[in-house]
């Protein structure tokens, strides 16, 4: 049961950081959803890091560095993306 817990954060964060960057991302779902599971692996790490992964109530602090992990993981598989894939579609006439 932990890898469909693992998948479903992993998708709701990577779709959270595809929100909070601004303009379009061009990269699939799939792809968004592995940078998420990422991002909150590397938000758990942090947070146990800076002593803060396990509080009474809800781990605000744990939550906040996942959301940024999965931001900049996001951000930097975007650019790798579409360096990949040639940039933007846009042709110039």
């Amino acid at each position: 049961m932990g890898w469909l817990w693992a998948i479903i954060v992993g998708f709701v964060l990577g779709l959270l950081a595809k929100a909070i960057l601004p303009g379009k991302q061009h990269m699939p779902l799939w792809m968004t959803t592995i940078l998420g599971i990422i991002g909150g692996v590397v938000g758990n790490s942090l947070a146990a890091g800076f002593g803060i992964d396990e509080t009474k109530g809800i781990d605000w602090g744990r939550h906040a560095l996942q959301i940024a992990a999965a931001v900049v993981l996001v951000f930097l598989g975007d650019m790798i993306y579409k360096a990949v894939k040639g940039g933007s579609s846009k042709q110039v006439t």
